[in-house]
């Protein structure tokens, strides 16, 4: 996890700095809206990312504390990701970027 000093000082900056990329808001979305999902979920879900970009992007989300990862003592083992509280508390940015969305689209 980050410390103090290694964010930016602007709330917005620090924001941006642990979910402005694509993938990592996807990897998001799609957390806030089925509970967890495993690795191949995200897969199908997102297609256009390589499994090497979901990796690096689950463990930054990880490593922010953002996302929780549980693995199963299972042969084959069983995987699968989801929201910590801090994470869960960007459903209401994630929806004002849906609504947002859909203005935009509906103006063109």
């Amino acid at each position: 996890m980050l410390t103090i000093e290694e964010l930016p000082e602007c709330p917005v900056a620090t924001t941006v700095r642990l979910i402005g990329n694509k993938w990592k808001l996807l990897v998001i979305r799609n957390l806030i809206y089925n509970d967890k999902q495993r690795f191949t979920d995200f897969l199908k879900s997102i297609p256009a990312i390589s499994k090497r970009v979901l990796t690096d992007n689950l463990r930054a989300l990880e490593e922010d504390g953002l996302i929780n990862r549980k693995v199963y003592a299972e042969v084959p083992p069983r995987v699968e990701y989801f929201l910590t509280p801090l994470g869960k508390s960007l459903k209401p940015i994630l929806d004002a970027m849906s609504d947002w969305g859909e203005v935009y689209k509906s103006n063109l």
